[in-house]
């Protein structure tokens, strides 16, 4: 093995820990609770009508399972 394996192989372990690092940093930062806020307002976007107004939960469409799911809370 010569030295320019060797510092082909430092270099390979180097960008990889550094990609990891990132990854892990995103992670975090995607998932931190500052975000919430964020993803909350991200999630509404779909149900957003033409006019720019999110509708309120009781006139928000519902799926059969929202309707059974709500309808055991209520009991």
């Amino acid at each position: 093995m010569s030295l320019a394996d060797l510092n082909l192989d430092v270099v390979r372990i180097a960008i990889m820990i550094i990609l990891i690092i990132a990854f892990l940093g995103m992670w975090a930062w995607a998932w931190s609770s500052k975000r919430k806020d964020v993803f909350d307002q991200a999630s509404m976007l779909p149900l957003e009508e033409d006019n720019g107004r999110i509708p309120p939960e009781n006139e928000r469409p519902q799926n059969k399972q929202s309707k059974d799911k709500q309808e055991r809370i209520e009991e």
